[in-house]
């Protein structure tokens, strides 16, 4: 394995149908910003409930990115 430099953001993604959809989101963000993208860490994941459902999925995530 080469030694290489990343470059980490995070991010919040969201999704009304699960968490995985959330994680989704938030890497298909950071792809349109962000090249080279290697990583994730799921770091905290939270829900929305209504009525004794879930409504709503979030999701921290760390991405990481390798510098040129």
């Amino acid at each position: 394995m080469s030694e290489h430099t990343y470059k980490m953001i995070e991010l919040v993604g969201s999704s009304h149908t699960s968490i995985e959809d959330a994680v989704k989101n938030a890497v298909a963000t950071a792809a349109v910003n962000e090249k080279s993208l290697r990583w994730f860490e799921v770091i905290e994941t939270r829900g929305h409930i209504e009525d004794g459902k879930i409504a709503h999925w979030q999701v921290t995530v760390k991405i990481g990115a390798t510098l040129d």
